[in-house]
């Protein structure tokens, strides 16, 4: 596990913005089977985490007409058990971190894997999640 010092300052990146922290199995569940739609941004320490997927989740979230209802995140490596369930909604997808789910009333309908980051600038990780939230955000 990850130390707090480094981690929290990396939370609070989207915690900041109106993130909710999904710390337990429990809240993971909750969150995801709500009605509407509600995005999932697995954080993680690792460099395309802090230059792409952090800064491209919030650009979509700020700049997108239409948004997810809730917005939630859980961090690899140290919100151990709350990921490990949030993995088990992703199957079946292998596990990746940084990445970023939508879901909508329960079921994943579109999903960012780490390959999918790396190596890619913030702005494109905006713009699929701008295309992702006009198809099934109200």
């Amino acid at each position: 596990m990850y130390p707090a010092e480094i981690v929290i300052p990396m939370k609070e990146e989207l915690t900041d913005y109106g993130f909710e922290e999904l710390v337990t199995p429990e809240q993971v569940d909750k969150a995801i089977e709500q009605k509407g739609t509600t995005l999932v941004m697995i954080n993680s320490v690792c460099g395309c985490s802090a230059g792409s997927a952090r800064p491209g989740v919030l650009m979509a979230v700020h700049n997108a007409a239409k948004k997810p209802d809730h917005l939630t995140t859980s961090f690899a490596g140290f919100d151990i058990d709350a990921v490990k369930k949030l993995r088990e909604h992703l199957l079946p997808y292998p596990p990746s971190s940084p990445a970023i789910a939508l879901f909508k009333d329960g079921q994943l309908v579109h999903f960012i894997e780490r390959h999918q980051i790396e190596g890619r600038p913030a702005q494109l990780i905006a713009g699929n999640l701008i295309a992702a939230f006009d198809e099934y955000c109200n």
